[in-house]
This record gives C-alpha cells, structure tokens and sequence, in this order.
C-alpha cells in the first residue's frame, strides 16, 4: 500500500513550459491527503527559493520537504530536522583549485544564501528560462565556504568535466539534472537518503513509498521507492530506473499516474 509520496519540481509538478501549479493537481493532491496519504517534496533546490515557485505552491500544506537533493530535511512547518553539509575535507581542496579556474562559474548553495564566483550572463539566461532566479545572485569569494556550511555546489560545465571536478572535491559525488550544469553534494547524500529520514519520521518502508521524477538526479530516488514514476517527457535512462513511466507534466502525467495506480478514480 503506498502511504506516501514525494515529488521532484522542476518538470514534475510544475511544468518548465507553463510554470504553473496547477489547480486540477492541488485538488487530486488534497483528495489524496484526505485519505491518509503523505505528500512531500524531493528536490534539488535550495529552501531559499521555495518563494520563487508562487503563492499556490507556497500555500500547498506538504508534509515534509527533502531539499537540496536531500541534504536538508524540513517538516510541514519548515523546521529542520535533517542537514548533511558538504564535508570541510572537500571544501578545503576544492576551494584553491576553484581560485585557479575562474572560468568554471559556480553557484554555492548554503540555508539561506547563495552566490556565484563568477559573474556569467549566460548561467543568469538559462536559471531565467527555467524559473530559478529572478535577480542575478551575489558574486562572493568561494573561501566564504570554509567557514560557513555549504550544502551544494553548482558548477556550470558539461558531464564530461564531472570527474575532473570531483577529483578536487573528495567526498562529494555529481547529482546532474541537466546538461548545463551539475548538482554537487556529499558523497553519502542523495534524495534517497533524505527521503529515508523522513520515512522514518513516519514510521514507513521504502515500499510504501512512491515518487515522481523527471530528471538525473531523480534516478537513485525512483530506484529507491517501491514504486517509481517517470515523466514522460524525462530521458531514458530515468525511465529504466522507474517502474513506470507517464505522460509529460503538461500532460497531466501526475494524475493520469494516480489513476494508473488506483489512488484516484
């Protein structure tokens, strides 16, 4: 029986074509909740921008929230109760060499602040198109991050320069959405094991739960859940790791999913 669910954002609940939360899923999701469901969000972005995604989403009374590709945990009320920052160890050998190759923009993600290392227009277009910024983000030195706990890092390269990255950065592991940039977190982390906090906040198994992804990094979470729903637009090797796959978020994936599963009529 799935008693809980936890869902990506980005290209899952709100469409990166629409940029919408739409009011036919906020219905199905309180159906959802009146009967007993458990309803959270497993996403890579950091809670300083849950205000960027409107005042519906904001107002949506989600059970949990597994942020930063679940470095950081948070309860209905936003209290935390989880954080797995990145280790000093890696920060410490990853901040000199970042000093050396300024032409690799970075965005450090820390609670409640976040900046680049570099300022680069084309990063700040393509966060525009995809409804992750609304003003250019502050340009700080990355030795900020050796005295104040860094949850991700976001360097704009292709996949291919990921394990030249991680060379520098022992401890930590790529986390990628999007072939425009990578999420860069601590090795032991993962939405898997943010979700698993919060799975025994509840009481439940893994098999009890269910998620819904679309991207990279939503693979090890799709694999981890009893059951595991792609979108249908996401790129295959997340539709091998899910045990199925629906229609595009536009498409009413989400619900036309429930109703595969017997959660809806």
């Amino acid at each position: 029986m799935i008693r809980a669910i936890f869902f990506d954002i980005d290209g899952t609940l709100i469409s990166m074509k629409t940029r919408r939360f739409e009011q036919s899923l906020i219905d199905a999701l309180h159906e959802l909740q009146a009967k007993g469901i458990r309803l959270a969000i497993a996403s890579g972005r950091p809670p300083v921008q849950l205000p960027l995604l409107g005042e519906a989403f904001n107002a949506y009374p989600w059970d949990a929230y597994v942020m930063m590709n679940g470095q950081y945990c948070m309860d209905q009320e936003r209290q935390a109760f989880y954080r797995l920052p990145i280790p000093k160890e890696a920060l410490e050998s990853l901040v000199p060499w970042l000093k050396e190759h300024a032409d690799y923009p970075c965005s450090f993600y820390e609670l409640s602040y976040s900046y680049d290392i570099a300022w680069n227009q084309g990063m700040y277009e393509y966060l525009k198109s995809i409804g992750k910024e609304d003003t250019m983000a502050p340009v700080d030195d990355p030795i900020r991050a050796l005295t104040h706990e860094t949850y991700q890092i976001c360097p704009y390269i292709p996949p291919e320069m990921d394990a030249e990255w991680l060379k520098h950065a022992p401890g930590m592991k790529s986390a990628r959405w999007t072939d425009q940039f990578a999420d860069m977190i601590p090795s032991e982390g993962g939405k898997p094991e943010g979700i698993r906090r919060v799975l025994e906040r509840w009481n439940l198994t893994p098999e009890e739960c269910m998620t819904y992804g679309d991207g990279g990094n939503d693979i090890s979470m799709l694999a981890f859940a009893g059951t595991g729903v792609a979108m249908g637009q996401a790129a295959d090797e997340v539709k091998q790791a899910a045990d199925y796959v629906t229609d595009a978020c536009e498409d009413d994936g989400i619900l036309k999913a429930f109703r595969h599963f017997g959660l809806l009529e």
